[in-house]
């Protein structure tokens, strides 16, 4: 199995947060977006993970690659980076990972998360990983037939046609066989709004006779921007204590305080005179004291005092002192309210 992550732009949206580390790379629960995603992709596969593509941005600079290399590792495959120059949509991005183009594939935006309980059934031709929702009219959606077959993809439909909408992760059969049609779009300059787009590919082949089939997510969680990925640090946390996974290393330190479970503490955290979740992730090295913290992501290196914190996101080596309210503190800014 072939795993591709495009995540080329740093993430506008999550501003100031990105300005120093790309969006992928923040963490939930410990650990970067795309970490959680693609073990939680190489969970649901029923073959071992070969290669893990990272299509990124030259600007991500060489520390991020190597970073990005151990998670490709951590789920024993080996870690490619492949760059994306120019922003040209979501088929010039995957084209951009060519050579993992082979066999069985799974292609994976990195910023969403997903909770599911299914084996990813490699015989099909292929699968696009669909969730249930309200309002449809933002997204991507699928249509099937009786047979439970996708038979139409709709973009941001304006009337109800479907409420599946594309999470924005893929399976394919026959690797080979996808990059020949993204090429074909580059080819024949075939765009939408200006870019070359999946779901371009994705209607060719099933006009070729090309069977897709949903794979339906339990839950769909988006990192879209600060109050989504606080949103989904508390879903993560949650999963990770069902599972019994341990939260707390063995290096934190908690003094005189409260841990309102879950709560996530990395290595060498200092907790002192504090009242410390429910909902909370504490990056390694991060000091809280004299403080109440809930419902938020406080990064590595980070200090909290006297401060009454909640649904929030403090950088690394960010510094708060007073009291504060909803907040985004990028990282290294230090602020006194």
């Amino acid at each position: 199995m072939k795993i591709i992550v495009p995540m080329a732009g740093m993430g506008k949206r999550m501003r100031p947060h990105t300005l120093t580390v790309p969006k992928p790379l923040i963490p939930i629960a410990g650990k970067p977006i795309v970490h959680r995603l693609v073990e939680d992709i190489a969970k649901v596969c029923a073959e071992p993970v070969e290669e893990v593509a990272f299509i990124i941005g030259r600007s991500f600079g060489k520390e991020v690659e190597q970073d990005l290399i151990k998670i490709a590792e951590s789920v024993g495959g080996k870690g490619t980076i492949c760059y994306q120059d120019e922003a040209l949509g979501t088929a010039h991005a995957i084209l951009c990972a060519q050579s993992a183009l082979d066999g069985h594939v799974v292609v994976a935006f990195a910023d969403t998360l997903f909770k599911a309980d299914f084996t990813l059934d490699t015989n099909v031709d292929g699968t696009i990983w669909v969730q249930s929702v309200e309002d449809p009219k933002p997204f991507g959606v699928v249509k099937l037939d009786d047979a439970g077959q996708i038979t139409d993809f709709v973009e941001k439909p304006q009337t109800f046609v479907s409420d599946l909408a594309i999470i924005g992760i893929y399976y394919f059969k026959d690797g080979e066989y996808l990059k020949r049609e993204l090429q074909y779009l580059l080819d024949n300059n075939i765009m939408d709004k200006g870019e070359y787009q999946l779901t371009n590919a994705l209607e060719n082949m099933k006009n070729k006779g090309t069977q897709f089939v949903p794979g339906r997510v339990t839950e769909w969680l988006d990192c879209g921007n600060k109050d989504a990925t606080v949103y989904t640090n508390q879903r993560y946390l949650e999963f990770l204590q069902e599972r019994g996974e341990k939260l707390t290393a063995t290096s934190a330190q908690v003094t005189n305080s409260v841990i309102i479970e879950p709560v996530y503490l990395g290595e060498n955290v200092t907790i002192t005179n504090s009242v410390v979740g429910p909902h909370v992730s504490v990056g390694a090295g991060s000091r809280i004291t004299g403080s109440v913290v809930s419902n938020s992501i406080v990064q590595q290196s980070a200090t909290i005092e006297h401060a009454n914190v909640a649904g929030s996101m403090i950088g690394s080596h960010a510094t708060l002192s007073g009291k504060s309210l909803d907040l985004s503190v990028g990282d290294y800014n230090t602020m006194r309210l």
